[in-house]
């Protein structure tokens, strides 16, 4: 049967509608330098030119049988969240704000008493943001094989088929059909991450698929059964929705509440536990992204086996996967190597060990750098800045402002600085001043005085920033007044 005019039934018949619920966690370790803390991959354009959120919102938005999707995010990405939706033209139905990182258990739980709430019937397909599926016809075909056993309260995950005895994944134990549908099996049993060879005999088998982290759960079944499997997770995040406040855009979860909650995958909190567990088997090219070497190998290479990416010169290199994000980056007689160049930070490692970069970025929080954390450019609700150059007592940064967008009301304790407009026009509040600064044209803004830059014009504002005095830390920012909620 067409998927897309069996969802069209399914939404025309009165059921209730599927909610993308869209899990955009991560802390930007796996595909470092590229992936950082504050910009995780789900927000980087990996293999394609929209990101791979936007990728995953995308899938389920050909308006049928599918609501506006609901994203759970760390909160100081919410911002960047906003906007990539803003960009390929999607209204979510809310934006959830984690206050603390908990796993996947609390924030599904989160997003099922929201939508419950809105919503009684309501069914949830709930999807990592940093996952690349290639076949969405045969993504869309399982949605559809597992509809009527979610509907009936089952929880419903997908299976991918392996390709591979692959050690870096878990694995579901497929049993017999549930309701003698062939394409929804019943769960057996999930394993964690076995050894090679192990997963080459769950291969063999024929009845072990890869856990996809993707399913279709009934809201009100994943509650009811979270309430006899793991009570207190429950209660928390009840305390942490019921307690939860609209700002802005965004619904934040209440964080001394979400706090209680047990951090807990969902498979150990519930799917494991539980006696209602079914998968849909698939095959749909897909994969987690997990580190360069699956990067590279879902992505087109050349006569040579490499995928090279950005200002790269290669001779006689194979099987690698170099990445430029800027300068040039230039490679001679190497194989089967993963080199990826940022602005602040080079990474070069055998590709077979390029997933085990957790080891490095530990040592490099432990070191108390930045390069775990930041990129040298930032990015704000208003824009970004970029970090251009820095010494004693002096900063010089480059500021760009989109239009009709302005920063907060703020003072310095610290700090002086003094700006540059290179592109656009500036409207600056100094004190009890307003002044409108055009190319060329500069002010000073002397310390603890109170200031506000705006792009009252239809173009990017450029700017050059030069702060100086004896402390120039971020943390030097009184705001007074913020339209984004700061203050």
């Amino acid at each position: 049967m067409d998927t897309i005019a069996n969802l069209a039934r399914f939404r025309e018949s009165g059921s209730a509608q599927i909610h993308p619920v869209i899990l955009s966690g991560g802390s930007g370790t796996r595909l470092w330098p590229l992936s950082r803390a504050a910009y995780p991959k789900q927000l980087l354009s990996l293999v394609s030119d929209r990101s791979m959120l936007q990728e995953t919102v995308a899938r389920n938005q050909n308006d049928v049988g599918f609501t506006g999707p609901l994203v759970i995010c760390n909160e100081d990405h919410r911002f960047l969240i906003d906007e990539q939706l803003k960009q390929i033209g999607v209204k979510p139905q809310a934006i959830l704000l984690e206050p603390v990182a908990r796993n996947t258990g609390p924030a599904i739980t989160a997003a099922a008493l929201w939508l419950l709430d809105k919503d009684p019937d309501a069914l949830m397909l709930v999807q990592p943001s940093d996952h690349v599926i290639a076949s969405l016809p045969r993504f869309h075909d399982a949605i559809t094989h597992g509809l009527a056993a979610a509907q009936a309260g089952m929880l419903v995950t997908f299976g991918i088929k392996p390709t591979r005895p692959d050690s870096g994944y878990g694995y579901i134990q497929a049993g017999d059909p549930v309701n003698g549908s062939v394409e929804v099996l019943a769960v057996e049993r999930f394993v964690e991450k076995p050894d090679r060879a192990t997963a080459q005999r769950f291969v063999d088998s024929g009845v072990f698929f890869w856990n996809s982290g993707i399913f279709l759960l009934g809201a009100r079944a994943f509650l009811d059964d979270l309430a006899r499997l793991n009570p207190a997770m429950l209660e928390a995040c009840e305390k942490a929705v019921r307690a939860g406040k609209q700002d802005l855009d965004f619904f934040r979860l209440d964080g001394g509440a979400f706090a209680e909650a047990p951090s807990i995958a969902v498979d150990r909190a519930v799917m494991e536990r539980t006696e209602r567990a079914a998968v849909v088997p698939v095959d749909m090219a897909w994969s987690d992204v997990g580190s360069w070497q699956s990067l590279r190998e879902i992505s087109q290479p050349d006569d040579d086996g490499n995928v090279l990416r950005g200002d790269v010169v290669a001779s006689r290199v194979r099987g690698s996967y170099i990445h430029s994000d800027g300068r040039l980056v230039a490679a001679i007689g190497v194989e089967n190597v993963v080199v990826v160049a940022t602005d602040d930070a080079v990474l070069v490692a055998d590709a077979e060990i390029a997933g085990e970069l957790s080891e490095v970025v530990e040592i490099l929080r432990q070191r108390n750098r930045p390069e775990p954390l930041t990129h040298v450019t930032t990015y704000r609700p208003w824009g970004y800045y970029r970090s251009v150059d820095a010494g004693l007592r002096y900063q010089v940064k480059r500021i760009m402002v989109k239009p009709g967008a302005r920063l907060s009301l703020q003072k310095h304790f610290h700090r002086a600085e003094h700006w540059v407009v290179v592109q656009g026009t500036a409207l600056v509040q100094r004190g009890e001043e307003r002044l409108l600064l055009r190319e060329n044209e500069s002010i000073y803004i002397p310390i603890g005085t109170a200031h506000r830059l705006e792009n009252p014009g239809k173009l990017p504002l450029q700017l050059i920033e030069v702060q100086s005095g004896p402390y120039l830390g971020e943390d030097d920012i009184v705001r007074l007044e913020d339209q984004y909620g700061r203050a």
